[in-house]
């Protein structure tokens, strides 16, 4: 488990430094990713460069992993503390999109070494 961790940890990290590349490239072809501001999932590592291109125009996240553990079915879950800013880095007024401030469970399964589903927990 110890290499689907640090995966996990390289993408929160390249994530936060906005290296879209750098996270997709850990990615499937066919990656189902959940929408955290409209609801559903995304399908594919294109569909994923184009949401985060919508979302970083309109916010700035952060995701900060604060522990991993498995499942009995295989899947890694994340507790990740989520901070959302506007692009100045001031607290969210008035957003129209599901993303706020909160401790959320990240749940990843992995396939050939990769990210092959990303889902997300609002109970953690």
């Amino acid at each position: 488990m110890d290499h689907d961790i640090s995966l996990l940890e390289r993408i929160y990290d390249r994530f936060n430094a906005r290296d879209m590349d750098g996270v997709l490239s850990v990615l499937a072809d066919d990656v189902a990713w959940a929408n955290g501001m409209d609801g559903g999932h995304i399908h594919g590592r294109e569909a994923v460069r184009e949401y985060w291109t919508r979302q970083w125009a309109m916010v700035s996240p952060h995701v900060e992993p604060l522990g991993f553990h498995r499942t009995a079915d295989g899947a890694i879950i994340a507790k990740v503390r989520q901070s959302v800013r506007d692009l100045e880095g001031k607290p969210l007024r008035g957003q129209t999109h599901g993303l706020k401030d909160k401790t959320v469970g990240h749940v990843f399964r992995l396939r050939e070494g990769k990210v092959a589903r990303f889902d997300i927990q609002d109970a953690v």
